[in-house]
């Protein structure tokens, strides 16, 4: 989600919240007037669209009911959203709401309430479990999320029908097997679109490992990079995909941007998607199917859940009238609009029913089905963003070079960077 799924909406929320204005003007907890400070992620790609709309009529609509809170509704792209912020924190002037990609290093810096503290029981019990799971740190949530995506499996029927394949892949075999019957029958087509270029490796390689039963830390929260399932992962990709060429020459230096193209124009037969790509084969008329993903040993039951999240911070001691803006802005009439209005995913149970018996959004169903058993990067801890920016660097060239000594060297840097937090 910058189609983040992961995240948005429930990020703007809060986002909003976050930027209670500081100082003398903002008011106190006493009775008087206050003034939040929302600050939130745009996920417009123009003026026309942009989330300050949205933000603006929810402030509105809130104070109409709430007369002495106002919110002051700040809207960043999501190129500077991050460092803007840490310019916010560094120079004392936090938010009281805040919507963005991540929570876990403010939770570090204790700056955060716990979701608990915001949030009446009614607003909690509302939200997936398992995003609620994913907000936490040490067994305590802190993230709020607002919109989520998920990953599903997309193919071309047409180039499916050329190569005489008449179902999606269930196992990694299969997917093996339609490639060489695509190479083979459908020249200049690409089998299968495998991304593993910086832009979004960590997605891809963590999918690819959750077929294998494997994935980024064992249950206890330890990192597990290099495991045996992992290594297996990546050999099996080299020999099955990358060296029959079945796949893009240099998957390390291929984004996930290029691969999403490609299927849009037809160039590619399959890959691992979210729903942003729905509209992006509808634009090319491409006639696609979407089913689960292939793991090792049949369809996956889960799948790579992404979120964005909101916080609020404790600086300003507005916890009262964030909590009232919070349930104002996760109510369904708000977080369905949201939803609507970027096609994305909801995280909430009573939004998630509402789309799904609508009858509205049946290109989406399959995703819904999915996200109940989401699994999710490990959020909560504070040295991810460190690891996840190693693993795009350099997880792709385990599929070219030895995956053993690739994951081997991730691993090492992961618990020097866990160490080190």
């Amino acid at each position: 989600m910058k189609n983040r799924a992961l995240t948005l909406i429930t990020a703007c929320t809060i986002g909003a919240l976050a930027l209670t204005a500081c100082g003398s003007g903002g008011g106190s907890s006493s009775g008087g007037p206050v003034t939040l400070k929302l600050v939130a992620a745009d996920y417009g790609d123009k003026a026309g669209n942009s989330s300050k709309a949205y933000w603006d009529d929810v402030a509105q609509r809130f104070t109409a009911a709430n007369p002495t809170i106002k919110v002051d509704v700040q809207v960043i792209n999501w190129n500077d959203i991050d460092k803007q912020v840490k310019t916010m924190i560094q120079s004392g002037n936090e938010p009281d709401v805040l919507q963005t990609g991540g929570y876990a290093d403010k939770v570090a810096d204790k700056l955060l309430y716990r979701a608990d503290e915001v949030l009446s029981t009614g607003t909690r019990a509302n939200i997936i479990d398992t995003f609620a799971t994913a907000g936490q740190v040490d067994g305590v949530q802190y993230g709020i999320p607002f919109v989520s995506s998920a990953r599903a499996f997309f193919y071309n029927k047409a180039l499916f029908a050329q190569a005489g394949i008449t179902e999606a892949p269930k196992t990694w075999d299969d997917v093996k097997k339609d490639a060489q019957l695509i190479k083979a029958k459908v020249p200049g087509v690409t089998p299968y679109g495998l991304p593993l270029g910086p832009e979004e490796a960590q997605g891809e390689s963590l999918i690819w490992e959750l077929g294998n039963k494997g994935g980024l830390t064992d249950d206890s929260g330890n990192y597990t990079l290099n495991s045996p399932a992992n290594v297996e992962t990546f050999q099996w990709l080299k020999a099955n995909l990358v060296d029959p060429g079945l796949t893009y020459a240099n998957p390390a230096s291929t984004d996930r941007k290029t691969a999403f193209a490609d299927f849009g124009a037809g160039r590619t037969a399959m890959l691992n998607g979210h729903p942003s790509l729905i509209q992006m084969a509808a634009d090319g008329k491409v006639d696609y199917g979407v089913a689960a993903i292939p793991g090792k040993d049949g369809a996956l039951k889960s799948t790579l859940g992404v979120a964005d999240w909101t916080m609020a911070f404790k600086k300003n001691g507005h916890q009262a009238e964030i909590k009232q803006f919070l349930d104002f802005a996760y109510s369904k009439e708000n977080t369905l609009k949201f939803d609507e209005l970027y096609n994305l995913m909801p995280v909430t149970e009573d939004t998630l029913k509402e789309m799904t018996s609508s009858g509205k959004h049946k290109d989406l169903e399959p995703f819904f089905a999915l996200l109940p058993r989401a699994a999710f990067y490990p959020l909560g801890k504070t040295s991810w963003d460190t690891v996840s920016a190693e693993i795009k660097k350099s997880v792709g060239t385990a599929v070219k070079e030895d995956p053993a000594k690739v994951l081997g060297d991730l691993q090492s840097k992961a618990k020097a960077a866990a160490d080190d937090k």
